[in-house]
């Protein structure tokens, strides 16, 4: 980018401008150029807005440099740490997205993000005990935060406490009434647990959620599809193919066992999943929609 350029060209002539030559065998004390900080952070504030946007559009490659520089320019600024830490993040280098996250809490220990996306951090690595420590510091700064909470009840999920889990989604829920990923995942662990039933009435609530929200979502539509249809009916049945046809159109990542099983679903239904996919009315629905690209969500 032009500006990057720019500063790039500047410092490279200052360290010209820095060299003393000799004048007629005279003693010359060199002139210096003195770089004003104020500038070069306002430079370096600029050139993290850059990376962030470039980052909105998933041009990690691109927004990478430009938030590692930014940090030089601008090493006091905990957003600046803080978008260098989501980037490495979203790279899966989890080690540098910890020290820059950390670097950003030190600067601002009260940006209750941080502690989220440590927490995110350390989840991805299923660290669970330490990704809880991160989110409930994070909580304390911001109790009413939906994701921070969600969050939580996630990484509750994945060490086997699920009454615990079921408490912060539902908290989650009561700060952010359309939250429907909340609303999902209480139905993911009521199928596991056997209550199909109340499962489907998770499901059912979290897809009006998403599309009164206009974000129609595909897992709770293919979760759902598969409950009605094991549940034997014969209009369930019928149901269910058609609204299984109907996410895999949404997202056809769903469609992939692990992707699900990424996504916290659990043994029961994970093996009724695979048994749905398998029938020919769903596989003729995968033939005909790239997996590779969601066409909902």
């Amino acid at each position: 980018m032009p500006k990057r350029v720019g500063l790039i060209s500047f410092l490279f002539l200052c360290s010209f401008l820095s060299v003393s030559q000799p004048v007629n065998a005279q003693a010359l004390v060199p002139h210096t150029v003195q770089l004003d900080a104020a500038k070069l952070e306002q430079q370096g504030l600029v050139l993290a807005q850059e990376a962030a946007q470039l980052a909105q559009f998933r041009q990690f490659d691109l927004a990478m440099p430009r938030a590692r520089l930014a940090t030089q320019l601008a090493p006091n600024s905990d957003k600046v740490w803080f978008l260098l830490g989501g980037l490495y993040l979203q790279s899966q280098e989890f080690e540098k997205a910890t020290e820059a996250l950390q670097k950003a809490q030190s600067l601002n220990p009260k940006n209750a993000e941080t502690y989220f996306a440590l927490g995110s951090t350390y989840f991805q690595q299923k660290k669970y005990q330490s990704a809880i420590a991160e989110y409930k510091t994070g909580l304390t700064i911001n109790p009413k935060d939906p994701e921070g909470l969600f969050d939580l009840g996630n990484a509750y999920y994945m060490l086997g406490k699920l009454p615990q889990a079921i408490v912060e989604y539902k908290k989650s829920i009561g700060y952010k009434q359309d939250f429907w990923p909340a609303v999902n995942n209480i139905g993911l662990i009521l199928y596991e647990q056997g209550d199909i039933k109340n499962a489907i009435t998770q499901w059912q609530q979290a897809i009006t959620k998403a599309n009164n929200a206009k974000q129609p979502a595909a897992e709770p539509q293919l979760a759902l599809a598969v409950a009605l249809y094991n549940r034997g009916d014969k209009s369930d049945r019928q149901r269910g193919l058609a609204m299984g046809e109907a996410a895999i159109r949404i997202d056809p990542r769903y469609a992939d066992l692990e992707f699900l099983k990424e996504n916290l679903w659990g043994t029961r239904l994970l093996s009724d999943t695979k048994k749905f996919l398998e029938l020919p009315s769903i596989q003729a629905a995968l033939n005909a929609v790239p997996l590779s690209e969601p066409t909902g969500e």
